[in-house]
């Protein structure tokens, strides 16, 4: 199966790009939806829709190509510590952005859609710069997550 492994090797690629490359402009997306408020809902709402349509699934799909990665070019996984990093890595990563990150997205989305209440004091709702807070500091950490991620997958280190 060696022949098999640059085509893995090609989708495996592939689909990291897609679906962890969108998630590096998600910050700058939120800074401009900070700066021009009006444009906030249309914003949580694309990158809520981009996560749940292309981020997350593909993001799920990596196990599948990198196993067969694995299987085709006969790496021991037991021995293979950098990889079973990287995918200790992967593991808190796709946890965080699906049970934290997308929940607090999707409250973004809650917080920006509904209009103010009569007679509330001008400035943004209660929570939202909270929340903001929150998908920003969760972007840092799930780009930190990917960069280590990537650097174990093409230095390898041995230790």
């Amino acid at each position: 199966m060696p022949a098999l492994v640059p085509w893995l090797v090609f989708i495996h690629v592939l689909s990291a790009i897609i679906a962890f490359g969108p998630s590096f402009a998600f910050g700058l997306y939120g800074s401009r939806a900070a700066a021009e408020p009006q444009h906030g809902n249309f914003m949580a709402r694309a990158n809520h829709y981009v996560l749940d349509r292309m981020v997350i699934p593909v993001a799920l799909s990596m196990p599948v190509s990198g196993l067969l990665i694995v299987w085709a070019s006969g790496i021991d996984l037991l021995k293979a510590h950098w990889l079973l990093l990287a995918i200790g890595v992967y593991i808190v990563a796709i946890l965080y952005a699906t049970l934290v990150q997308r929940q607090a997205v999707i409250r973004m989305v809650e917080l920006t859609s509904a209009s103010p209440p009569a007679g509330a004091p001008p400035g943004p709702p209660p929570g939202l710069p909270e929340t903001a807070a929150k998908i920003r500091q969760g972007g840092m950490l799930l780009g930190t997550l990917i960069v280590i991620i990537v650097a174990l997958m093409v230095v390898k280190p041995a230790f």
